[in-house]
C-alpha cells in the first residue's frame, strides 16, 4: 500500500504522537507508572462536581441530547458564541460581535488551521513561516502544517534567577535584538508571530512589555500576532504573575476548555478579525462539517454566570500553584548539590528542569526513566524551528507535569533523582 505525501507526513513518528501514545498507554497499563509526561489536566474534586451539576442540568432540560443530535453551523454553536461575546465584552470591553469568534474541535485543531492559513506556499509563489519569538515552545505546533514545516525561532536569553529567595532557578527572555535583525522577518518571509502564554512547556510568562514589543513588531510587518492562551487568563487562569490580556483586530487569541478540566469535549475558541474567523469557519466545514456541540452545551451556563472564572480562581490555579511548590521542594531535595535549575514557575501545569552539563541527552534519559516506570518529556523536540545540533541546552531539559497527586510526583521525582545523580557521578 502506498500513501500520498500528505499521508506519509502524518503517519511518521512525531513528538506529539509519542506524547499522546505514552499518555494512552499509561492510562491503560496494569503496571503503576509515574505519569509526569502527559498534558492531561488534574481531576480537581470541586471542579468535577461543578461539571457534574451542569451535566445533570443539561441532561434534564434536554440540552445535552439536543447538542448531540444536531449539527452546529461551521462557525460553532450559535448560543455559546453569543454567550462568549457577552462574557469577553463584559470583562474586557473589546466590542466583540459574533463575527469575531469561531469554535474548533480543540486548540490543536485551531493551530492546524491557523498555521496553514499563515504559513506555507502562497498564491504568488512565495513561502512564509510562523515565527516563534523564542524556543522552547509547544511541541504540538511542530507537525501541523500540511506542506513541510514552516517555523522560524530563536534561542532565548537565559537569566539565572532566584525564586522566593532560593537559588537554583532561571528564566527565558525574548532576544529582541536578534529578533529585530532576523532575515526572514525583514525579508517578508514571516506570515504570523505566535507564542503561548503561559508557555507550554516551560511555565514561562512573557511580560506585558515583551508582549507589547511583539505586538509592535507584528504591526510593523503587517502580520498577525497569535497568542495561545490555553493556560492563561481569564480561564483556566493558571498564571502566577501579574499580566494584562489585550486584543485587537491584529491579534488572534486562542482559548481551550481542556485545561479547565474538559479535555475530552475538544472545544477550542478563536477570537480574531472577522475575515480570519470566517476563514476558519470555512475550514471547519470542509474538515469537520461543524465543531462538536457537547462542549459548548456544558460550557454555556458556566460562562453565562461567570462560574468558569470562579472555578479557575478558587480551585484550578491554587491547585497547580500548590503542586508546583511541592514538586519544586522535592526537586531541590534530590539535586541540592548538582547543577540543576528550574524555570521560574510562572504558570501552566508543568515544571521545566534544566540539567546543566548532563552527560547524556534527555532523549536518552527519557528512555532510561521509561524503563523504570517514570514518564517525562525530553526537551529537544520543544525547540521548534531551531537547529539544535550545536545548542547543548536543547538536550539538557525535561518537562514535568505537576497535574498528578503528591505520591506520584514524589515517586517520580525520586526516580529522576536517583538516575540523574548517577549519571552526573559517572
Amino acid at each position: 500500500m502506498q500513501f500520498s505525501k500528505f499521508g506519509e507526513k502524518f503517519i511518521q513518528n512525531s513528538p506529539i504522537l509519542q506524547l499522546m501514545d505514552d499518555l494512552g498507554n499509561a492510562l491503560n497499563s496494569d503496571t503503576p507508572i509515574n505519569m509526569l509526561g502527559g498534558g492531561n489536566p488534574a481531576n480537581i474534586p470541586e471542579v468535577s462536581a461543578a461539571y457534574h451539576a451542569v451535566y445533570q442540568q443539561i441532561a434534564t432540560n434536554g440540552t445535552a441530547i439536543e447538542s448531540m443530535s444536531n449539527y452546529a453551523s461551521p462557525q460553532g454553536d450559535t448560543k455559546f458564541i453569543k454567550v462568549l461575546v457577552e462574557f469577553f465584552n463584559r470583562h474586557y470591553g473589546w466590542g466583540l460581535t459574533s463575527d469575531h469568534i469561531v469554535l474548533t474541535n480543540g486548540s490543536q485543531n485551531a493551530f492546524f488551521y491557523l498555521f496553514n492559513l499563515f504559513a506555507g506556499q502562497f498564491c504568488d509563489g512565495s513561502h512564509k513561516s510562523i515565527l516563534l519569538p523564542l524556543s522552547p515552545e509547544y511541541v504540538g505546533y511542530a507537525d501541523v502544517q500540511v506542506e513541510g514545516s514552516y517555523f522560524v525561532s530563536l534561542p532565548p536569553i537565559i537569566e539565572k534567577t532566584t525564586h522566593e529567595g532560593r537559588e537554583g532557578f532561571f528564566k527565558y527572555k525574548v532576544d529582541f535584538d536578534a529578533l529585530e535583525n532576523l532575515e526572514e522577518l525583514n525579508n517578508n518571509k514571516i506570515g504570523a508571530i505566535c507564542c503561548s502564554r503561559p508557555t507550554n512547556p516551560t511555565g514561562n510568562v512573557l511580560t506585558d512589555g515583551e508582549m507589547a514589543h511583539l505586538k509592535q513588531l507584528a504591526k510593523t510587518h503587517g502580520i498577525p500576532l497569535i497568542i495561545d492562551n490555553a493556560y492563561g487568563a481569564p480561564f483556566p487562569n493558571i498564571i502566577h504573575t501579574n499580566t494584562t490580556l489585550e486584543w485587537d483586530d491584529e491579534t488572534i487569541l486562542c482559548f481551550s476548555l481542556s485545561k479547565v478540566g474538559l479535555p475530552g469535549v475538544r472545544t477550542g475558541i478563536i477570537i480574531a478579525h472577522p475575515k480570519i474567523a470566517k476563514a476558519v469557519s470555512n475550514m471547519n466545514a470542509i474538515v469537520n462539517l461543524s465543531p462538536v456541540r457537547f462542549g459548548a452545551a456544558i460550557a454555556t451556563p458556566l460562562f453565562q454566570n461567570d462560574e468558569i472564572m470562579y472555578l479557575s480562581d478558587a480551585f484550578i490555579a491554587p491547585f497547580y500553584k500548590e503542586q508546583s511548590a511541592f514538586a519544586i521542594r522535592r526537586l531541590q531535595e534530590e539535586f541540592a548539590d548538582y547543577p540543576v535549575y528550574i524555570h521560574q514557575p510562572e504558570g501552566a501545569i508543568f515544571l521545566w528542569v534544566w540539567f546543566e552539563g548532563l552527560p547524556i541527552s534527555t532523549t536518552k534519559l527519557y528512555q532510561i526513566l521509561k524503563q523504570q516506570g517514570t514518564l517525562i518529556i525530553p526537551s529537544e523536540h520543544f525547540f521548534v524551528g531551531m537547529r539544535t545540533a550545536d545548542y547543548p541546552h536543547a538536550k539538557e531539559c525535561i518537562r514535568l507535569s505537576i497535574a498528578q497527586d503528591d505520591q506520584t510526583l514524589d515517586q517520580g521525582i525520586k526516580t529522576i533523582g536517583e538516575v540523574v545523580r548517577q549519571l552526573y557521578q559517572n
